[in-house]
């Protein structure tokens, strides 16, 4: 069974997250009550992931709607005082992780659907609980398409049986696209598992994803968790594996793709691409289509969020209660470590992105997309 990322109940509607600041060595759910609650849970990165958030904020406004936390005087006498509450708490949940077009995306649709209702406050508030419970439910059945569609692709693309062991294929991924990232199964990591549950895979390595480790901290946790054949390496061994390794596939996720396929997603992926590129090693990005943002052309017109320089600067974890790291950790107690000069300063971009000549595929929950003759995906024909 898949990890979750995301507890919700419907009756009455209730919503926790599992706290990734603290994994891999706790499992700690903490409620989200109000749409600050969700704002401050993606901002700190608490839950993180293009899918994950978008479907945080949505349930976050569900239950503050039907806890008596939301509806109030005004608002709560009329629709279009319902509908204008909606509104302005989507515009403030999308403010925190803009690069991320999930998030935006599911807010337009829900929009769209409360501007349809012109009943009563309450039966805006029903229409609104009814979608956003909607793309939930479709989140995890899209994932499970990729992951068919993105083994399939790369099973017939790639020659098999040239990974480690013969009868199956190594791949490589960065970050974390699995079921911490999503509502459930993950994008790049479901196609992993497909390839996994299907036979088809000898191993995977997984990048740390410098410098919130994101690799290291979830996606290695996920590998572990399914009994999936992994191995972690740091991002600077990249270029040394592919050069080494029969690398079937690089395979990694998206928080936007812009109309011409140009792709942004977590740093340190365009230059995973360009690696593949030089070794003949196919570069797979993995999607759905609530990730691709067809009103941006292309990726110079993205976006890039910039952290904090004490993320590159500051480590932060339970401390082990010796040298050697696998006898235990104090849970407990939680250090930090200064790992750079005083006065450094620091570049910290959240995403780059990597240009679609450097992209084999886009794999959708509708099918997986390549270049024409001419370079061009041909996105549109997803919508």
């Amino acid at each position: 069974m898949s990890l979750q990322a995301i507890l919700y109940t419907p009756t009455p509607p209730a919503l926790q997250i599992l706290d990734q600041l603290k994994l891999p060595h706790e499992s700690v759910y903490v409620p989200i009550r109000t749409c600050e609650d969700a704002y401050n849970a993606i901002k700190r990165m608490v839950v993180r992931g293009a899918p994950a958030i978008a479907i945080v904020a949505v349930l976050a406004l569900v239950v503050e709607l039907t806890s008596g936390e939301g509806l109030s005087g005004e608002v709560k006498e009329s629709a279009g005082g319902a509908r204008a509450y909606v509104h302005r708490r989507l515009d403030y949940l999308v403010q925190s992780r803009p690069t991320a077009v999930n998030l935006a995306d599911a807010a337009e649709k829900l929009k769209v659907v409360v501007n349809a209702e012109a009943g009563s406050a309450e039966t805006v508030v029903e229409r609104y609980v009814e979608a956003a419970e909607k793309m939930l439910a479709d989140d995890v059945k899209d994932n499970e398409n990729i992951g068919r569609f993105g083994a399939e692709w790369i099973l017939e693309n790639s020659e098999v049986g040239n990974g480690e062991e013969k009868g199956g294929i190594a791949v490589l991924t960065h970050c974390n696209t699995g079921s911490l990232a999503t509502a459930g199964y993950g994008t790049a990591l479901g196609i992993i598992r497909s390839l996994h549950s299907g036979s088809n895979l000898t191993h995977t390595y997984c990048t740390e994803t410098r410098p919130y480790n994101q690799g290291s901290r979830l996606t290695a946790f996920e590998l572990v968790h399914d009994k999936i054949p992994a191995t972690l390496i740091t991002d600077s061994m990249a270029s040394s594996l592919m050069s080494l390794k029969s690398i079937a596939a690089v395979i990694v996720g998206a928080d936007r793709v812009a109309a011409n396929g140009d792709t942004a997603n977590k740093i340190g992926t365009y230059q995973l691409a360009i690696v593949a590129k030089y070794h003949g090693v196919k570069f797979v990005v993995a999607a759905p289509t609530t990730s691709i943002d067809m009103k941006t052309a292309s990726g110079k017109d993205i976006v890039i969020e910039h952290r904090p320089g004490k993320e590159v600067t500051v480590i932060r974890g339970p401390l082990s209660k010796n040298d050697a790291a696998d006898v235990g950790m104090d849970l407990e107690t939680v250090g930090a470590l200064v790992t750079a000069a005083r006065g450094i300063d620091v570049y910290n971009p959240s995403f780059d992105v990597t240009p679609k000549d450097l992209i084999d595929a886009i794999v959708t929950e509708k099918g997986a997309a390549v270049k024409d003759a001419g370079g061009d995906f041909g996105l549109s024909r997803f919508f």
